[in-house]
């Protein structure tokens, strides 16, 4: 968010707060991107705030609640308020449980791998109706077709990134393997660890596709612990979401710390899968 933003929203996020009766005279930015996450003290609430325009609040409450009530291992909404979507000053603010970080920080990957199949358990027994994985595939392509929002991103690279998006697209869409709900980008920036082990957050990237779509995005040892994976499905869809990130990452209005950097150290990586593989293999 734009600094002007993040005072109004923390404002606006205090002030909900404080009207449900859960004190709040002080916030502590823990991440700042599309939305606003905010640790909110005295009452130790975790408020996620995003623009009444850009978001799926919504969405994400219903969903998570399904999952908890599952027993799958996401993050609680507080218990203390009404599970619901609070509106403030042109944002929407809903309200979380606070998670103390326990050491060490970093999940084992056997662990992860057990979370997120308990996850995808849950999610097999929900019939909630969410985009395709395809269609997030598509947005990045056409993020990367449009110079004007990606200015600085070369005719070869552009060229590079379109082919690679398109080709792995269609070719993991046809492969016709079994699809499901899925988290959408369970990566390591949305698993907290708890002392209740692992809990995923940040659901409203949810969509339908085959698992390894969802393990693409955690690291690679996470994938050799998940009972019965398809390796080369694996490994394609991998090689897809690093060409979708590395698309998000040339977006002119990108604020992702260090982004152009990776985004041209993720083309390299691309360029170095695609030798491997062959000329034209994703083509």
């Amino acid at each position: 968010m734009q600094a002007s933003e993040v005072t109004r929203a923390v404002a606006a996020a205090m002030s909900i707060a404080s009207s449900l009766g859960l004190p709040a005279d002080d916030a502590i930015v823990l991440h700042d991107s599309n939305k606003l996450t905010l640790r909110l003290l005295p009452c130790d609430v975790l408020a996620r705030v995003a623009p009444v325009a850009d978001q799926v609040a919504r969405f994400e409450v219903g969903l998570a609640q399904r999952l908890a009530a599952a027993g799958c291992p996401v993050a609680a909404l507080d218990p203390r308020v009404a599970p619901r979507v609070h509106e403030r000053g042109g944002f929407v603010v809903t309200l979380w449980t606070y998670y103390e970080p326990v050491a060490p920080r970093e999940v084992p990957p056997a662990d992860y791998a057990d979370a997120l199949r308990r996850l995808h358990a849950g999610m097999r027994e929900l019939d909630t109706p969410t985009p395709h994985f395809t269609d997030r595939v598509e947005q990045a392509r056409r993020l990367v077709a449009d110079r004007d929002r990606t200015p600085a991103l070369a005719d070869a690279d552009r060229e590079l990134l379109g082919d690679t998006l398109r080709g792995l697209r269609r070719e993991i869409g046809e492969r016709g393997d079994a699809e499901q709900l899925l988290h959408g980008e369970p990566h390591p920036g949305n698993v907290l660890t708890t002392e209740n082990g692992p809990l995923f957050i940040d659901l409203e990237t949810c969509c339908r596709g085959p698992v390894e779509f969802d393990l693409a995005h955690a690291p690679e040892e996470v994938g050799e612990h998940y009972p019965g994976v398809d390796r080369e499905l694996l490994r394609r869809c991998r090689l897809l979401v690093l060409a979708m990130i590395t698309a998000w990452r040339w977006d002119r209005d990108d604020q992702f710390p260090d982004g152009r950097r990776l985004g041209t150290r993720w083309l390299g990586e691309i360029r170095a899968a695609l030798d491997r593989d062959g000329p034209g293999t994703h083509g």
